[in-house]
């Protein structure tokens, strides 16, 4: 076998694709903690972040260098077993949502005709991680904040398949590429002209199911210290607010694949235009946690079961109703 075969080799392209992957959560969860710290910053008119390197730029390397020095502590009574399982969990499956990712045609890592559905199977994996987490602290506050996430997980995760479904409907497929191909001929062709409101369905129901503000009840600090988890410490904790920054690039790079034209775009080369697109959207989810006051539990369920979900439906029923008269 040749090192060109070699090379092209699809164990090869899912090692390399892999290690890639590992390197870009790494680099962007450093990037995403600074660059929220300076949103914030920015919208409560301080500078945020100023003294560890230019611009404070070295921050957030600091604070995970402290967080891998700490002590890791399981609290009395506590489940071991499901206590460590729950941050292990929670940042394991996300690495696998990154394979049908569209950067480029040429920068995907693993092209099948199910991504789809991959990515959503895998990102719902991060429930039972905080499900474990709230258990086995042997923590009230830790325990509310999982029933929460359940909760809010299950009735979020309809209207996000809804929307979702309205795309598959419309290009007949659940390939990420396949899709991203099919938006390719310029900013008209884009599905966000299209299905505005699956867009609006998607985003909403996304920065739900990542438990960022204003829907972040599962870890509501003035209600319950910190939610699921109350007890972790380390890099317990910082497993965690890993795996919720990498879903946040989960989220919105599979919304820019299915919306936003994927890497389409004029003059830069198409990975750029992708992380492009995916830094927009993660800078609005941003502004949305610092601008918005977090709702209330009752009023969270509310939105999804009484707007998002009828919403999902209506939008689904006419997205079939116009493909079958146009046929």
């Amino acid at each position: 076998m040749t090192l060109t075969e070699i090379i092209n080799h699809p164990l090869t392209r899912l090692v390399l694709g892999l290690v890639l992957i590992l390197v870009f959560v790494g680099v962007n969860g450093l990037i995403l903690v600074w660059m929220e710290r300076k949103v914030v910053g920015f919208i409560q008119r301080r500078p945020g972040p100023y003294e560890v390197g230019p611009h404070g730029i070295l921050q957030s390397l600091v604070d995970g260098v402290k967080l891998i020095a700490k002590q890791l502590v399981t609290p009395r009574g506590a489940d071991r077993f499901l206590f460590w399982l729950g941050p292990m969990l929670s940042v394991t499956p996300v690495v696998i949502c990154f394979l049908p990712i569209p950067f480029s045609p040429a920068l995907t890592a693993m092209d099948v005709n199910l991504g789809l559905l991959l990515i959503l199977a895998f990102s719902s994996v991060n429930v039972l991680a905080l499900c474990a987490a709230g258990w086995g602290s042997n923590n009230k506050y830790a325990l509310i904040g999982a029933a929460r996430a359940v909760s809010q997980s299950v009735a979020y995760e309809i209207p996000l398949l809804l929307s979702v479904l309205c795309i598959a409907f419309q290009t007949g497929s659940l390939s990420l590429s396949a899709i991203a191909q099919g938006q390719s001929q310029g900013v008209l062709s884009w599905n966000l002209w299209v299905q505005p409101l699956a867009f609006v369905i998607f985003f909403i129901s996304a920065t739900a199911e990542t438990n960022r503000a204003p829907f972040d009840l599962p870890e509501a600090e003035s209600e319950l210290t910190a939610g699921f988890h109350t007890e972790y410490s380390g890099m317990g904790f910082g497993l965690f607010f890993l795996a919720e920054y990498t879903y946040m690039i989960v989220v919105c790079s599979v919304a820019t694949a299915l919306f936003l034209g994927a890497h389409d775009g004029p003059f830069l080369p198409g990975p750029w235009w992708f992380v492009l697109k995916v830094y927009a959207l993660i800078l609005a989810l941003m502004w949305f946690r610092w601008t918005f006051p977090r709702v209330r539990f009752d009023q969270l369920l509310n939105l999804c079961w009484k707007w998002l979900i009828p919403l999902g439906l209506v939008n689904l029923l006419a997205t079939a109703l116009v493909l079958k008269l146009v046929e």
